[in-house]
């Protein structure tokens, strides 16, 4: 009867750690569809962006001869994005992107001709609102990879997260404003 005690201590032991090991998982799973969800919200407003420039750029073609390098590189920005490509790969054509659309927008803003027209307005609002949308959605992502990444390198679940293959997972943040200079590959106008 001396073997009771130990095996009921062996059992709670085993029981516990199973319990954490349990909550452990189900905590980084939490947060791995956290992480998931809001780089689908990014993802959404930057098909949103990318579907309404064109129109932009439509609207102005013509009212802005004297600016055509601003719009070729809002198209060049706009051909780089690939919904398919690594996050990293995203932000820097995010950042490059919304370079452009700024630079435009300023443009617009020195054509009174322009910036009256209707068209151009609420499609200027538009990008302004979606450029908004994608920064907070931003915020929101990184905070959540910020979260899910410190997690799984914390003791006790670094050895979870080892066990199953957990990886990083990496920031939505542009690279170096020196690579960003190399700006996306040519596209004509034409």
């Amino acid at each position: 009867m001396s073997w009771l005690p130990a095996a009921f201590g062996l059992t709670l032991l085993a029981f516990v750690v199973g319990f954490l090991a349990l909550m452990t998982f189900n905590s980084v799973v939490s947060l791995r569809q956290q992480a998931a969800k809001a780089w689908a919200n990014i993802d959404v407003a930057l098909q949103q962006r990318h579907d309404e420039l064109p129109n932009l750029v439509e609207a102005v073609r013509g009212l802005m001869a004297y600016e055509r390098d601003t719009l070729v590189a809002v198209t060049r920005a706009r051909a780089a994005y690939a919904p398919t490509d690594p996050i990293p790969a995203q932000a820097a054509t995010s950042a490059a992107t919304t370079t452009a659309v700024m630079r435009l927008l300023a443009v617009v803003e020195h054509y009174p001709e322009i910036h009256s027209q209707p068209g151009v307005l609420e499609l200027q609002h538009e990008i302004e609102r979606l450029e908004g949308v994608i920064a907070d959605r931003r915020a929101l992502y990184n905070d959540t990879v910020y979260r899910y990444n410190t997690r799984i390198r914390t003791v006790p679940t670094n050895l979870l997260a080892w066990l199953l293959g957990w990886q990083p997972r990496a920031f939505f943040t542009p690279p170096d404003a020196a690579a960003l200079d190399a700006g996306p590959p040519p596209v004509s106008l034409v």
